[in-house]
């Protein structure tokens, strides 16, 4: 009879926590509760986290034996986003889209329907991969998307 398979358990996150194992996650992989992860070198462990976070590149799983997870982003497909930067950036931030800022481009995750619409604002549209690590949210840290200024916010 085999013995059972104890799992290692990541129960809490450290920010900005340097690591010498990552494992490498795209955005949406970032967003996480509950899940099972491998790292570079091979050790799984189980995620068991209290509510779901967000996680940046350079945050790490501390794992119940002491050990230390980096997380790395992934290269996923997205589009550099050149030209006059304010504009552009004010209609991908109309869309509640998440951007990645730079001095001289923007880069956004690959969507068809806003690469049209960027170029027809008469921006540079360049497909690339890329690790994609965009701003956090105006009212802290994370998604933009379905985010929540407090009680009352939009009852002027």
């Amino acid at each position: 009879m085999n013995a059972p398979l104890v799992q290692t358990r990541a129960t809490s996150i450290l920010r900005a926590t340097p690591a010498e194992d990552a494992v490498v996650l795209d955005y949406e992989g970032r967003f996480l509760r509950r899940k099972r992860l491998t790292s570079r070198s091979g050790v799984s462990f189980m995620v068991d986290l209290p509510e779901t976070v967000i996680l940046n590149p350079g945050d790490a799983f501390q794992l119940e034996d002491g050990r230390v997870i980096g997380v790395a982003a992934a290269m996923e497909p997205c589009l550099r986003v050149e030209g006059p930067l304010p504009r552009l950036a004010w209609h991908i931030g109309n869309r509640h889209t998440p951007c990645q800022i730079a001095a001289d481009h923007l880069l956004i995750r690959a969507d068809h329907v806003l690469e049209g619409m960027l170029k027809g604002l008469g921006a540079c549209v360049t497909p690339t991969m890329a690790a994609f690590d965009p701003e956090g949210g105006a009212y802290g840290h994370g998604r933009t998307m379905g985010h929540d200024h407090g009680p009352g916010f939009h009852s002027h």
